[in-house]
């Protein structure tokens, strides 16, 4: 059985096999910043699980862990999916609650189409220009999502449930988390690792190479903001092989990408000053599986016959470890939920644990919309478990581009 649990250090290898496969952000091939995201994420299902205040907007020095500046300014969750046969790390996806704020602002470019006319030619252009923005909003961002090519496609739809274990943290954990969600994607990438929009323009500012300075990035953002160019930037002079990836994705992250817009996420002409990827967003709670997840109680287990209602399910015990099936359960007329027996072992829960729940909606019909949330109190008192990221020619606005990858 599949199931999704906090990232371990002992998965570190594994990921870093993973992080070579593609090229993240937020999963960079490297050792030591992956081992440094899992002890980040390990802290922060911790704080969950006691109920402490979440690490947001954390200033630098904020640093009681080892961690470098930038990990450490947030609290981060690597969720890894995992199989009771295979026993190991089969996919990542990590969640961050707060990219940058007031003190770190998130930087962007921000496009927009200029028109301009000449009278005395009686002709006129539109031009596309970039301009460097400092979003000091501090969104929650979604990123990392991967899984190992021989689990791609499978019929248990084994990618979305990794992307969607997200929302349902967020959902359950609401307050927790920001009132925007937002998506960097990854653009087109060379076989040989190089970004064309930074060739052309980034590295004209920056004397490092595109995976340098994306690394760089884990520990300081501070380089971005002082060597770029704060005016504008006429994309029409870049080549055009480098206008081209501006806000379009790599093929690897179109599946991704129609994920999230099925989710409401939208691209408002905001792309990444490095590669040129796209930043979608979503307003969480319009995202319906933040809006449907609820916390309930665990009933007593029930037989595969009854258990008719495909969700996803998590648990989170005193010591943070967190796991999460996606199973069929019964829901109950007294409101709790029960899994088979199976799924409760995997789980390591036991009736009368507090969970948390998302019913998937049935395959043709779309997820339920608009609507007060339902309530988040578990239907009895719980019992606390005990062991727990081309330029278009639109006239008015840029248009979203087609789907080709961060």
């Amino acid at each position: 059985m599949f199931f999704i649990r906090c990232a371990q250090l002992d998965d570190q290898s594994t990921l870093h096999k993973l992080a070579k496969m593609v090229h993240f952000i937020n999963l960079p091939a490297d050792g030591d910043i992956i081992t440094q995201k899992i002890r980040a994420a390990r802290q922060a299902f911790g704080r969950v699980a006691k109920d402490q205040p979440p690490n947001i907007g954390a200033r630098a020095g904020d640093n009681p862990g080892g961690l470098s500046d930038e990990i450490a300014k947030t609290d981060l969750f690597m969720f890894v999916l995992d199989d009771t046969d295979n026993q190991g790390c089969l996919g990542t996806s990590q969640l961050i609650a707060q990219m940058g704020g007031p003190h770190n602002p998130n930087l962007c470019f921000n496009l927009e189409v200029r028109p301009k006319y000449s009278e005395s030619i009686k002709t006129g252009t539109n031009s596309l220009v970039a301009t460097l923005h400092e979003d000091t909003s501090g969104p929650t961002e979604i990123g990392g999502l991967i899984l190992q090519p021989s689990f791609r496609g499978h019929s248990e739809k084994l990618g979305r449930f990794l992307s969607l274990v997200r929302f349902h943290f967020i959902g359950r954990f609401r307050d927790r988390f920001r009132d925007e969600v937002l998506g960097e994607m990854m653009a087109p990438i060379t076989a040989d690792g190089h970004n064309l929009l930074w060739d052309f323009l980034g590295r004209r500012f920056v004397p490092l190479s595109y995976d340098e300075a994306d690394r760089f990035c884990q520990y300081s953002r501070e380089f971005i903001k002082a060597l770029f160019p704060t005016g504008d930037i006429h994309i029409s002079l870049l080549p055009p092989a480098a206008r081209e990836v501006i806000g379009r994705v790599g093929p690897d992250t179109v599946p991704a990408r129609k994920m999230l817009e099925k989710l409401g996420f939208v691209y408002n002409n905001q792309v990444d000053p490095f590669d040129g990827g796209p930043f979608l967003r979503a307003q969480t709670d319009s995202i319906w599986v933040v809006r449907e997840t609820q916390e309930r109680t665990l009933g007593e287990p029930v037989g595969k016959s009854k258990a008719k209602h495909r969700s996803i399910v998590s648990v989170l015990t005193d010591n943070g470890e967190f796991r999460a099936v996606e199973q069929p359960v019964a829901i109950n007329s007294d409101g709790t939920v029960s899994l088979t027996r199976d799924a409760m072992a995997v789980l390591g829960a036991k009736p009368g644990d507090i969970c948390g729940h998302t019913v998937m909606p049935v395959p043709g019909k779309k997820p339920a919309s608009g609507g007060k949330k339902a309530s988040r109190e578990p239907a009895s008192k719980p019992k606390k478990q005990s062991n727990r990221k081309s330029q278009q020619k639109p006239a008015a606005k840029l248009k979203a581009p087609r789907s080709v990858g961060k």
